[in-house]
């Protein structure tokens, strides 16, 4: 019978994409790694890794090998799972991938009352604004605000979001508020990124327009600075503004327009057959929090 810990070596070498990573990860030397992997692959009787000097790729029986192993130690820690409960007994590492300013604000506050009911499981969060390679980088999982596309991982939708155009009242009193869509051509508009396109859903239906602004970064946090001061009309979320729509220090804009629908807030991890307890228990906690209206809307 093939070693599950055997396994559990194949499974990270994978999602790491390297061996000295996975010993690493693991606390064994690259040697033993690839003296584990060497066992697996003669007892199977099939080569698994196509090895080369820069890289470490499945081949066509590897990759079937891989789907299948990742539902048996997800299938053990769900089982491991149903003895334990729902109880402090969760235990490892949990690695999360979010974006930058949605982390900041409405994941990291919360995560104090997640760990104190799990004190032994530990949370690797890592903010970017670049979607993670979630099986490359070694993600259980990742929270994503897009309009998702069918893909090989699995997406469960966490809440829906709300793209506002808005502006400052000083803006608006120094240079008038647009009436029409058409208008926002001869006002100051600030794209998230250059050449940004903004899809609407608008009372004729779709429409995209590409707005032109006089301040270019890569950086949607000195955007909603900029708007803020009233350095123009720009197109946000509302989990972003909510709390200066509420204090009045931004005002929405054509309110007739809202950003496409299609877009959600969505945590998305690997497609296996059954999914580990302890992300089944995090998107549980976070989709419970956010729910069909989310705080920042109430």
């Amino acid at each position: 019978m093939t070693n599950l810990g055997d396994l559990e070596i194949f499974a990270k070498v994978v999602a790491t994409g390297s061996m000295s990573l996975a010993g690493r990860a693991l606390g064994f030397s690259p040697a033993v790694v690839s003296k584990r992997i060497k066992r697996l692959e003669d007892r199977l009787g099939t080569r698994l890794l196509q090895r080369t000097t820069r890289q470490i790729s499945l081949t066509e029986a590897g990759q079937g090998f891989y789907d299948r192993v990742l539902g048996i130690l997800a299938g053990l820690e769900e089982a491991e799972f149903y003895i334990s409960g729902r109880s402090a007994q969760m235990h490892g590492t949990l690695k999360i991938s979010a974006p930058t300013s949605f982390g900041r604000m409405h994941i990291a506050p919360h995560l104090k009352d997640f760990m104190e009911a799990h004190p032994e499981l530990a949370i690797n969060l890592v903010l970017t604004d670049e979607f993670s390679d979630i099986v490359g980088g070694g993600f259980d999982l990742a929270i994503r605000i897009a309009e998702l596309t069918d893909s090989s991982l699995v997406a469960r939708r966490l809440a829906p979001v709300r793209r506002l155009l808005c502006a400052s009242p000083d803006y608006l009193a120094a240079h008038g508020e647009p009436k029409h869509i058409e208008e926002l051509k001869h006002h100051r508009c600030l794209p998230a990124h250059n050449n940004d396109t903004w899809r609407l859903n608008g009372p004729d239906g779709a429409l995209s327009l590409r707005p032109e602004g006089m301040l270019i970064t890569n950086s949607s946090e000195v955007i909603r600075e900029a708007v803020i001061a009233g350095l123009g009309i720009a197109l946000r979320s509302t989990w972003d503004i909510g709390e200066e729509l509420k204090a009045g220090r931004l005002v929405q804009v054509l309110p007739a327009y809202e950003g496409s629908h299609n877009v959600a807030l969505s945590a998305v991890y690997p497609s296996r057959q059954f999914l580990p307890a302890k992300v089944r228990l995090f998107i549980d906690y976070l989709a419970e929090l956010y729910g069909p209206v989310p705080y920042w809307e109430r």
